[in-house]
């Protein structure tokens, strides 16, 4: 990659840590699966961050030991200087399907959290901050809608409200856009970008697309095969907000082509 044609870095390598692992291994016992190898991973507050990887590298194990679903078997995973040692209130997660409660309007979908958390009194206070949050995804008409009403896209903007209600520390999307169509899809990357540059969110993307990665990350984490692990660690040095135009630029090719390369040749495994 020429270094020379890369524009400023935007990455916030002064921000404060948010989520740190260090080190972070996990063997499946039952089988003697060895997922992740000595993977260490810094979330700065503000950043966005992706991992790319071939499938079976540990990318999914990786989100579930980082959301406190699964431990891992070696190292330290500390969010906010805290142990992460199970789920928690200030970890947000987005998945690749809405997950919306069919018999539940938007904005019911959308407190949910809270309700499950606070009770219903809590959740109908929450209600106001809901409606805030739909105005900021652009469905401000949308708040009794059912999610039949809604399109696939709309759908997902609605569970990025549902995610940032409870107003977590760290967001943790699971290719959330995977099962739209190209035009939503790249839509909503720049829609994603935007609500996290209005809420000055840190976000960790797991994804298989390159472009993706590269269009929204300040970082790209580029996985290894099994037994996964981190190969390189590639700073994109374009401006915020990024828009889809810089896909046409030669540096936005020449990291897409070095990803790839790298994923190519086994990410030097």
């Amino acid at each position: 990659m020429d270094a020379t044609a890369a524009v400023a870095a935007v990455t916030p390598s002064e921000a404060e840590t948010v989520y740190e692992l260090t080190g972070v291994s996990k063997t499946y016992e039952r089988n003697a699966v060895v997922a992740l190898q000595d993977v260490s991973v810094t979330l700065r507050s503000g950043s966005f961050s992706s991992v790319i990887g071939a499938s079976g590298c540990g990318k999914s194990t990786l989100l579930k030991i980082m959301a406190g679903l699964i431990p891992p078997s070696r190292g330290r995973v500390v969010l906010q200087g805290k142990p992460v040692l199970g789920p928690r209130r200030d970890i947000g997660m987005m998945f690749q399907q809405a997950t919306l409660f069919p018999w539940r309007t938007t904005i019911e979908n959308i407190v949910l959290p809270i309700e499950i958390r606070d009770g219903r009194r809590a959740a109908q206070e929450a209600k106001a901050r809901g409606r805030e949050l739909l105005d900021l995804v652009g469905l401000s008409g949308f708040a009794d809608a059912y999610p039949s009403q809604l399109s696939g896209g709309m759908a997902q903007r609605a569970a990025i409200c549902r995610m940032l209600i409870t107003e977590p520390a760290v967001l943790l999307l699971d290719e959330p856009f995977s099962a739209v169509d190209e035009l939503t899809r790249d839509f909503m990357n720049m829609e994603l970008q935007r609500i996290c540059l209005a809420r000055q969110a840190t976000a960790f993307l797991v994804t298989h697309s390159i472009p993706e990665a590269v269009i929204l990350s300040d970082t790209v984490y580029i996985m290894a095969p099994r037994p996964g692990r981190v190969a390189e660690v590639v700073p994109i040095d374009l401006p915020r907000p990024r828009t889809l135009d810089m896909i046409t630029t030669p540096y936005f090719s020449d990291i897409v082509r070095h990803i790839r390369a790298r994923l190519d040749e086994g990410a030097g495994s």
